[in-house]
């Protein structure tokens, strides 16, 4: 690991929630919570601080909205679940009733005899 990363990672356990996505105020943070006689290495650690905060935010919110898509795509298929069973259980009551109970087709309905069955 190079030396800005050990530093900064140094700084953050210590005091990360001092810190922010602000480049400048990190820099003035950084100031306050340690010695850096550097202007450059000062620059260079605040930015990787405010970098890695970012991206850390950034990953957060991708897992949250990953996880609120999968939750989305689960309740959809429950609905989509329920429905089925409920076609299905109206289909079973439907072929359960007697003949006599069946609702009459109607004539469009009714299926077409073919000429050889047809009366003459």
């Amino acid at each position: 690991m190079n030396r800005i990363k050990r530093l900064s990672h140094e700084v953050l356990d210590q005091h990360k929630s001092k810190f922010g996505v602000d480049f400048v105020d990190n820099k003035k943070t950084l100031d306050e919570v340690s010695i850096i006689r550097s202007k450059g290495l000062r620059n260079e650690i605040a930015g990787f601080i405010t970098r890695f905060l970012k991206r850390e935010i950034r990953d957060q919110q991708s897992k949250e909205a990953r996880i609120e898509a999968d939750e989305q795509i689960v309740n959809e298929a429950e609905a989509t679940s329920n429905e089925s069973v409920a076609e299905i259980t109206q289909t079973q009551s439907v072929l359960e009733q007697s003949p006599s109970e069946q609702p009459e087709q109607s004539p469009s309905e009714q299926p077409e005899k073919s000429p050889s069955e047809q009366p003459e």
